[in-house]
């Protein structure tokens, strides 16, 4: 679809000036459909950068930003703990909410979430999650078109450098959200679930926690069971050696082009700080707002942004996302699908977020899909603590 102007532009405010908003910012200038017309972020300087970048209104605290009439919808990019209280605000004031990935830490917060956002007439979507991103859409619509058959088995692995990325403390404390599951497993499990059209009902997983320096899951290896029959695994490390973006032709998941060459900067990077303050210093002093900010590069990447390899498995192909397309493994040919280039980044998140407020049309990645996809995510910790199956249909 893109970023093609239908009806007017919506009002949004933004509830936290940190990575994820400077991820979605690019979209959020470049896109039509939306205006940012108001922010909050406890920073004073991140209130002051967006003040001076939007000529727009900077509040100190969400309650602020939810009682400015100018916003029609808040962005919820505060850190995972903060998800439910911030969209409770949102919601009682009448603003539609659009949330990032994870929805919240526990199934209670997102029942809340849910219900607030019912209560008050308002739409609820979340993300950016990968399972947006064209590829995967690309992927389901050739399994929906039915030339291949029933989707049988799927695998999805990424190798990343997410752990020795500057942290704050809290982001290496698996109880306040922090580690791989909650920030990476999201993206994962919420791409396999979209591919396999069908719910999750049993997890089996198993964790690695490697590195005393970083006291949280550093890694995870998950079979998950569908109603339909099918099932998936999922890999993921963030331990920062192999670099499974080889396997998408050295397209990052940004959809930029990576440099072999840069093999183990994140780690040279972290080794070089004394401590985790002066490393929670270097996270805030790049932050948005922050005095070594780089705002993203205007131009937009020729591919699209992705979540690592992932193969779907159907009765009469094999069908392999890539960051510009999908590949067709046959019964007798291969074909390769190209998708064109990315209007905006994460356009398709507005077409969505959009559509439902707009148009009035119920988005995929609502409340009770997001609590789905969380669900399975503290299936997977358990499964992993208590070394056992965790079957979902129990409740």
């Amino acid at each position: 679809m893109g970023p093609v102007s239908s009806g007017r532009a919506i009002r949004l405010g933004v509830a936290g000036l940190g990575r994820a908003f400077t991820l979605m910012l690019p979209t959020f200038v470049q896109d039509p459909r939306v205006r940012l017309v108001a922010a909050c972020d406890p920073r004073e300087a991140a209130r002051a950068q967006f003040a001076r970048d939007f000529s727009a209104p900077a509040y100190a605290d969400i309650e602020a930003l939810a009682r400015d009439p100018s916003v029609e919808a808040i962005y919820v990019a505060s850190p995972h703990q903060f998800h439910a209280e911030h969209t409770a605000v949102a919601a009682r004031h009448g603003k539609h909410v659009l949330v990032e990935k994870p929805m919240s830490l526990t199934l209670a917060e997102c029942d809340a979430m849910i219900a607030d956002c019912r209560a008050a007439g308002v739409h609820l979507v979340i993300g950016h999650c990968h399972s947006f991103d064209a590829p995967y859409r690309m992927l389901r619509d050739v399994v929906a078109g039915g030339s291949v058959g029933t989707v049988r088995m799927i695998h999805a692995v990424n190798y990343t450098d997410f752990l020795y990325r500057p942290r704050r403390p809290e982001e290496l404390q698996t109880e306040a959200g922090g580690g791989v599951v909650f920030s990476q497993a999201a993206h994962q499990v919420d791409i396999v679930r979209m591919l396999a059209s069908s719910a999750v009902v049993r997890v089996r997983a198993i964790t690695g926690t490697w590195d005393s320096q970083r006291p949280t899951e550093g890694a995870y290896a998950v079979l998950l069971w569908f109603a339909s029959g099918a099932f998936a695994t999922l890999t993921y490390s963030g331990y920062g050696h192999f670099d499974s973006d080889e396997w998408c032709d050295w397209t990052g998941e940004m959809g930029t082009a990576k440099r072999p060459q840069d093999y183990g900067r994140a780690r040279r990077r972290l080794a070089s700080l004394p401590d985790a303050l002066e490393e929670a210093r270097l996270k805030s002093e790049s932050t948005y707002g922050g005095p070594s900010y780089v705002p993203a590069v205007a131009d937009n990447p020729s591919r699209h942004q992705h979540f690592g390899p992932i193969i779907v498995s159907c009765d009469r192909a094999d069908l392999r996302a890539m960051p510009d397309g999908v590949w067709v493994y046959g019964d007798a040919q291969q074909e390769r699908l190209l998708l064109p280039p990315p209007p905006v980044p994460r356009y398709e998140v507005i077409d969505e977020l959009h559509a439902a407020i707009v148009d009035q049309v119920q988005p995929m990645h609502d409340g009770p899909w997001a609590r789905a996809t969380l669900d399975v995510c503290l299936a997977l910790l358990r499964s992993a603590r208590e070394g056992r199956d965790v079957d979902l249909r129990a409740g």
